[in-house]
């Protein structure tokens, strides 16, 4: 469907927030810029408080007020960086989305409020080697969804 790339600085956050949650699911906010035709990069994720070694849900609070913080940040250029979706770790299970997972991120690119064209869910797991592993879904108004491709940019 899309691809989402993953630049250097925004892996190595990531592996700070999942090395802290240990064995316990975290996760956040994916904040993007469209780079290209179905090409979106990572610029900016939020990390939240862990949860639980089975499930994480992300809070809504801060959510309005960091995605506007980005944006401005960016010159309120909302067709160029916007919000992207929500990632989550699953440090001891497989990174494929639950149906939990499908049926939350449903949810919101079908909630009228968000007024999402698609929304991207990022799962993530530290390997044995201490290196990020994922899986990227991406999500539609009309209910479809598909796996699309995870990018991680190497360190220049």
């Amino acid at each position: 469907m899309l691809q989402l790339i993953l630049p250097a600085d925004v892996q190595t956050a990531l592996t700070r927030a999942l090395r802290h949650a240990g064995v316990r699911e975290c996760g956040g906010l994916l904040l993007g810029e469209h780079v290209g035709i179905d090409q979106f990069a990572v610029r900016m994720v939020t990390v939240q408080r862990p949860g639980t070694v089975a499930s994480f849900v992300r809070s809504l609070s801060g959510v309005a007020a960091s995605i506007k913080r980005f944006c401005a940040k960016q010159g309120n250029d909302f067709r160029r960086f916007n919000y992207l979706g929500e990632w989550h770790s699953h440090p001891s299970f497989s990174v494929q989305p639950s149906s939990t997972d499908h049926g939350s991120m449903l949810d919101i690119v079908t909630n009228r409020q968000v007024q999402a064209n698609f929304v991207v869910l990022l799962i993530l797991k530290l390997n044995t080697s201490g290196q990020l592993e994922g899986s990227t879904h991406t999500y539609l108004p009309d209910g479809r969804f598909g796996h699309s491709t995870l990018v991680f940019e190497s360190c220049r």
